[in-house]
């Protein structure tokens, strides 16, 4: 298929303003060390860079603050995420389905029913290698559970909840 080049030029735009807007991101990272906010904030830009067609998804939840990827505004198509525990203090890059993921080097963390996980302890050690190859299965399963195609958008930020209450660190 031939693209229009005027209209390629326009995507990359969209694309690339979608992954600029940072200032609701940065209000809610707020409340955290800065630290914490800078890797969150590498962590997006090294998921985005590699899925800049995608939409990022925000939950400002009680216990976490979440963003993820999802070819659609769904969270049920979403194929990876960070998770920054407000307690915790941990970063997660995440995988909503990462028990349907192949692991041959076991690196991925949890044992519920389908998230897995990495922690971003700091991002000299963090196998984005390994990472990029895990994303793009997960992304390549999200699309298999769009059922209408009408669904799929392209690099939107879209929050889709803000809790009132926060936890506190202890």
């Amino acid at each position: 298929m031939v693209i229009n080049p005027i209209l390629s030029i326009f995507i990359k735009k969209l694309e690339q303003l979608a992954r600029e807007d940072i200032s609701d991101l940065k209000k809610f990272l707020k409340p955290f060390p800065l630290e914490i906010q800078e890797n969150a904030l590498w962590l997006r830009d090294f998921i985005w860079s590699l899925y800049p067609q995608a939409n990022e998804l925000i939950y400002d939840n009680y216990n976490a603050l979440a963003f993820g990827w999802s070819p659609t505004d769904r969270v049920g198509h979403t194929f990876c995420s960070i998770a920054v525990g407000r307690t915790s203090m941990n970063i997660h890059c995440g995988f909503y389905w990462g028990n349907h993921l192949t692991d041959p080097e076991k690196k991925l963390l949890g044992s519920g029913n389908q998230y897995r996980y990495i922690l971003l302890k700091n991002k000299k050690e963090f196998p984005k290698a390994y990472v990029k190859k895990l994303m793009q299965e997960a992304y390549d399963y999200s699309l298999t559970l769009i059922k209408d195609p009408n669904q799929i958008m392209q690099s939107k930020t879209i929050i889709k909840s803000v809790s009132a209450a926060k936890r506190k660190k202890k």
